[in-house]
């Protein structure tokens, strides 16, 4: 089929999910529907269920549900606080609802990172039978400096690793058959300066890849099979190019910060990117090869995006095939389409959606 639909988000009020449709045949993106959801709930990252027929957002304060019914039908159902500390959900602290993970077995729960501030739990919901977040079941801990902002399962969704980039770790829990967690140890990331902001992991589960976002630079780790623990194997790639000031001559401030990283559909490659902190400046995005094995063969690429990326610059494979990757940022409002052919990364399509907070991570739908 030529026609595709994603879905995104957004970082600041009013609430609004925007489903895009891009034709893979005259190669254009337009908008087809803005949704309306509730005015103070912007998601800032959402995913799907299993299915599909659910989508998840992080949402401030919240963390929402809702049905999924055709590309344009997009149904509030619910939304819950974050659990934890008490002190999440006042208004008078900076802590948000920033990432969520769903489950692909059952019973399909869905797990969840507040940040910043008084974020030093992982929220477990359960699901009802239609997929809707229903309850929260488990508050886990992590340290009180946490700040998680991407986890993973394992394959088998037997474990399930955490990037904590406030307490400068990586974390692994095992999954319970009820859905809930339990620690089994966390390791310090390899630089105090790194940061590790987002996790991917082979479709083996033999490697994990961290994404540093204060180091901007992708470590792998190789998964130890009897503790299932990370293993740093002292290889890192840069998400900047080496040589580029890093750093604010005036302030001393990091002018870059890695973002997201993800596998191709088929698991022989993976993106990931950067961003600028300033407007004037341009993030990246990198390509690598993997072996079969799952260790990183090489760098294919390190290409400048047109934007400093804002918040966003997030990279998203299709998950259907190795030829897409959709990449969104809220500097300028952009969702942009690239073409992944012959290990070369070239833009074929984009449009700018000039809404507040426009435009977090892209879904795509079908």
């Amino acid at each position: 089929m030529p026609l595709h639909h994603l879905m995104i988000g957004t970082w600041t009020p009013p609430g609004a999910i925007f489903t895009v449709q891009f034709d893979d045949e005259n190669l254009t993106l337009k908008l087809v529907k803005r949704t309306e959801i509730p005015h103070d709930e912007p998601i800032s990252w959402m995913t799907f269920d299993h299915a599909k027929k659910n989508l998840y957002g992080a949402a401030m304060k919240k963390w929402s549900s809702f049905a999924v019914r055709s590309p344009t039908e997009i149904v509030h159902e619910a939304s819950h606080p974050m659990g934890g500390d008490p002190q999440a959900n006042s208004p008078d602290t900076n802590t948000r609802a920033i990432f969520l993970l769903a489950s692909k077995q059952p019973p399909y729960a869905v797990y969840a990172n507040p940040f910043y501030k008084h974020a030093g739990y992982g929220n477990v919901f359960s699901v009802s039978e239609t997929g809707r977040l229903d309850k929260n079941i488990q508050n886990y801990p992590y340290q009180p400096n946490t700040g998680i902002h991407g986890m993973v399962f394992d394959p088998t969704e037997a474990y399930l690793y955490s990037a904590d980039l406030t307490a400068n770790k990586l974390w692994t829990h095992r999954k319970l058959p009820s859905g809930e967690v339990e620690l089994v140890g966390s390791i310090d990331a390899p630089d105090p300066g790194d940061h590790p902001r987002w996790v991917a992991m082979h479709p083996t589960g033999n490697y994990l890849y961290a994404l540093m976002e204060a180091g901007n630079r992708i470590c792998e780790y190789v998964i130890d099979p009897a503790t299932h623990m990370p293993v740093y194997t002292h290889h890192s790639y840069p998400l900047i190019p080496p040589g580029i000031p890093a750093r604010d001559r005036e302030t001393g401030k990091g002018l870059y910060r890695a973002d997201v990283v993800a596998l191709s559909f088929s698991g022989r490659y993976m993106f990931a990117s950067s961003r600028a902190n300033r407007f004037d400046l341009q993030g990246y995005v990198a390509a690598f090869k993997l072996r079969d094995c799952g260790s990183i063969e090489r760098q294919l690429c390190l290409n400048p995006t047109p934007t400093s990326g804002g918040h966003s610059n997030a990279v998203s494979p299709c998950d259907f095939s190795d030829e897409w990757l959709a990449i969104t940022d809220d500097q300028e409002g952009w969702l942009e389409m690239y073409r992944w052919k012959d290990e070369f990364l070239h833009r074929v399509a984009r449009v700018r959606i000039p809404e507040p907070g426009f435009g977090m991570n892209a879904i795509w739908y079908d």
